[in-house]
């Protein structure tokens, strides 16, 4: 992977440069507003497309189907990697949206459980495949395409524009979301109004298409098509050659997999934490979580232009270090901070279930079928799962029977209905509560929090696309560099949710399912720290 020479191919003008940037990032905006309002939705979802299961096991089933378009980035970006170095970023970039677009709106016609059974969670996975395809084309094409417009010594700066798209997109779907539930209010908004953000898409659609339609193709393209150096292969040549292979999977394994975990750690595991665990009611999480972005998403401007003058290696590992070092003091000063009375309960009065581990179950049905009343130990811990409590494990004897501590009151599991009785009974007393107080959420603070998570965000996602434009030739670019980024943010990232859920659902340690963020974090600020190389003083222009 050899510096390029060649003179570079930058944009011409000021007007020609705010074009370019103004009209790839408002049409990748939209691809991300699109993209995010599943997640933003996924307790809503989870009642109207699973309705079938446990309320624990549809929520998680609600990420795996969020989860779902993530899978299938990463071929998104094989298939329009491909045509983006055959035929050109311009083109393909435009079939992406409106694969993304289409798919969107029918999200927002599409009946639920109750109106046509199976086929429904089905169909609403389809529809995430489609959307995740389209995706993986659409970054890739929009990053190489204002990366090559760039002078020298600004490809960070002006591709941090890009950065910011992503949190705007789920920024502009917050604001959406937060409009629509205010005015039509919860009850409304759970039953028929969240479709609203949906539909409301494919006018977004038609005006994104229409400004993307203004832009020529890519300069450093235009030039390649020229003199007929395109690559008549790109996926063998940029897969199957070692000497670029080796560097997909440092940028992979050094650069990307890491920043997804602290991406989607910052922006959307926080919010599911927010909601789910801390029981913040969905408006104001949504609201504490718009604030915090508003805040941070100048910094992927400001981190985009410092990795012009002191490189994007130092910036991206900062991040990832500082993640893995502050997320548990981080999560844990949010929950003191959101639901105070939580925190108290818990310091004053821990939940512990003592049961020999042979008679407990997982706590996750995928069949819907499990009703975990067979032994005591099943019966504590999916009451407490049902009631959102956190709780701790311990061994107990090989008797067959389960005890649950609510800090010094201890209830013998018996009978699935008067345990159930017994626990409410309890946590009342200690003082945990069925929902987070409004008026008792520390505001400033949980913003605060919330702001520094945002913060590391813009880290590691402000320089990246700079870095990882530079690190492959252009013949390869929209293929080499789609596909470790969507398999580090597909797979790396937006299975995180899912999984750390599940690992919280199996531990009753709400804290635990931050490990999988923390580790990834680690191993990037490791294998970056040894094989990511420098690129910021690369020419890219062939």
């Amino acid at each position: 992977m050899s510096e390029q020479a060649g003179a570079a191919v930058p944009i011409d003008t000021r007007q020609d440069a705010r074009k370019v940037i103004v009209a790839s990032s408002l049409g990748t905006i939209f691809e991300w507003y699109d993209f995010y309002l599943y997640g933003l939705l996924a307790t809503v979802i989870s009642a109207q497309f699973f309705s079938a299961v446990n309320e624990t096991t549809g929520f998680i089933f609600a990420l795996a189907a969020f989860a779902a378009g993530f899978a299938v980035r990463p071929f998104g970006a094989l298939v329009f990697g491909r045509i983006g170095d055959l035929v050109g970023r311009k083109y393909t970039f435009l079939v992406t949206m409106g694969l993304m677009g289409l798919s969107t709106f029918l999200v927002g016609v599409l009946p639920n459980y109750a109106a046509i059974g199976v086929a429904a969670p089905i169909l609403l996975v389809v529809l995430r495949l489609v959307q995740g395809l389209a995706l993986g084309g659409e970054y890739g094409g929009a990053a190489t395409y204002v990366a090559e417009h760039a002078p020298e010594g600004k490809r960070g700066l002006f591709t941090s524009f890009i950065q910011t798209t992503a949190t705007l997109g789920l920024f502009a779907a917050l604001l959406v979301v937060i409009a629509t539930r205010t005015l039509l209010g919860e009850e409304a908004f759970a039953e028929w109004g969240w479709r609203l953000p949906f539909l409301i898409s494919v006018i977004l659609l038609g005006v994104s298409l229409w400004i993307r339609m203004q832009l020529e193709e890519s300069p450093v393209f235009k030039q390649m098509k020229a003199e007929g150096t395109t690559s008549k292969a790109p996926l063998i040549e940029a897969f199957g050659r070692w000497s670029n292979l080796k560097w997909v999977l440092v940028a992979l394994l050094g650069a990307v997999a890491g920043q997804a975990v602290v991406w989607y750690t910052g922006q959307f595991y926080a919010l599911f934490f927010l909601e789910k665990t801390l029981k913040v009611d969905g408006a104001t999480a949504n609201i504490l979580i718009a604030i915090a972005l508003v805040l941070g998403t100048p910094f992927f401007i400001f981190f985009g232009w410092l990795s012009d003058r002191i490189g994007r290696k130092p910036i991206i590992l900062a991040g990832c270090a500082l993640a893995a070092l502050t997320y548990f003091p981080a999560f844990q000063l949010l929950t003191t901070a959101a639901n105070p009375a939580l925190a108290e309960a818990q310091a004053r009065a821990p939940v512990i279930v003592f049961a020999h581990a042979e008679t407990c179950s997982f706590q996750f049905d995928p069949i819907g079928r499990a009703s975990f009343d067979r032994t005591g130990c099943d019966i504590a811990k999916s009451a407490l799962a049902k009631a959102g409590i956190p709780y701790a494990n311990e061994d107990g004897a090989d008797d067959g029977r389960a005890f649950v501590h609510v800090g010094e009151e201890v209830i013998s599991v018996a009978d699935k209905q008067g345990f159930g009785a017994a626990l409410s009974e309890s946590l009342a007393a200690a003082g945990y509560p069925a929902k987070a107080d409004t008026d008792a959420i520390d505001k400033p603070l949980v913003v605060g929090i919330l702001f520094y998570l945002v913060l590391l965000v813009t880290m590691v996602y402000g320089p990246i696309a700079a870095l990882l434009v530079e690190m492959f030739p252009s013949r390869i670019r929209y293929s080499a560099m789609s596909l470790p980024y969507h398999i580090g943010n597909g797979w790396f990232g937006g299975f995180l949710p899912t999984t750390a859920f599940a690992m919280v659902a199996a531990t009753g340690n709400i804290y635990y399912g931050l490990w999988y963020p923390v580790v990834i974090a680690l191993l990037t600020f490791v294998v970056g720290l040894l094989f990511l190389p420098e690129t910021f003083r690369r020419k890219i222009h062939e």
